[in-house]
């Protein structure tokens, strides 16, 4: 069956395209608060000064930090005046997830942040403890793809106005085809394909330190492979807890397939064979894209350790 490529989430939606391991790859998110519009490539095309988004840019890549611009839902004024932005620090691996804050007058300061430090988790005291609720954080912007603005600013909007969350736009966060998307911090878990109700019953999870799997594409700490593994172990084990499993690097096997380990904090620990395929037939990975085939990674094969911790039922 042909799939209505009249926009590519849709196309997507139709084909039923699977989320899990399609999240972005970021063990740490700097996210720099930047009211009025933002182009395709924000950190160049917004109020905020270009040559520090170039900046920015340069200096995270192959870092482990991903930037992003945020503002909250809404009208978002264009005032043509200074303003004093929030920056956001998120770490996302589960054996120390953490949140620091600040206000800048100048997001030039972010510039001499050691941003190989902040990748590996390490943030030397910047800013303050984020103290509050979890982080939604919608992907609406729509001149990088019109499925991010058309489905992402309604949820937003929804979240926002039901209360109790921590709601903020945010300038992209990969798989515009998934839309609308989230991500949820501190433990950095993306969501596609959300509703309002569906968002609220992940973020309630998330207060309490919990997973939910429906519309999980995975946890930004790891490499696909490793999001594939961890929501495999997760599926299978029944474990909702963020914090239970850790994933350590996969290992390649050849150029398409990998060994990825998993241990459960109680001693458990697994084997997970990963496949990357292409997905067929051709979609549009975005809107007035071209057709493609893009990657996705296939679960073969769950393999418990021999010698981990045997764990009884009850205890699990």
């Amino acid at each position: 069956m042909s799939p209505d490529v009249t926009t590519c989430s849709a196309a997507s939606a139709t084909l039923a395209e699977p989320l899990a391991a399609t999240a972005a790859v970021a063990p740490t998110w700097l996210l720099i608060e930047q009211p009025g519009p933002w182009g395709a490539k924000a950190l160049r095309a917004s109020h905020l000064n270009a040559a520090v988004g170039r900046d920015l840019e340069r200096l995270t890549d192959g870092s482990g930090v991903r930037p992003a611009l945020i503002r909250r839902p809404g009208r978002h004024a264009d005032l043509h005046r200074p303003t004093r932005h929030r920056v956001l620090l998120a770490h996302t691996a589960p054996h120390d997830p953490w949140i620091r804050t600040a206000w800048l007058d100048d997001p030039a300061e972010l510039t001499a942040l050691d941003f190989a430090a902040l990748g590996a988790g390490t943030h030397d005291g910047w800013g303050t403890p984020y103290v509050g609720p979890p982080l939604a954080l919608v992907c609406t912007n729509g001149r990088r793809d019109r499925c991010c603005a058309v489905q992402g600013r309604p949820l937003a909007d929804e979240l926002a106005r039901s209360g109790g969350n921590d709601v903020w736009e945010v300038t992209h966060l990969g798989g515009h085809r998934f839309a609308p998307t989230m991500l949820v911090l501190p433990h950095g878990y993306a969501y596609g394909r959300v509703d309002g109700h569906h968002a609220k019953d992940v973020l309630t999870a998330v207060a309490a330190g919990r997973v939910v799997l429906t519309g999980c594409r995975g946890r930004s700490a790891w490499e696909r492979p490793g999001q594939a593994a961890d929501l495999a172990v997760r599926d299978l084990t029944g474990e909702e807890r963020a914090d239970a499993l850790s994933v350590g690097p996969a290992e390649p096997l050849t150029p398409d397939t990998w060994s990825v380990p998993v241990r459960h904090r109680d001693g458990r620990a697994w084997r997970v064979a990963v496949t990357r395929t292409v997905s067929e037939p051709p979609r549009p990975e975005s809107c007035g894209a071209a057709l493609g085939t893009p990657a996705r990674m296939e679960v073969t094969g769950v393999e418990p350790v021999a010698g981990a911790a045997e764990v009884p039922p009850r205890a699990r």
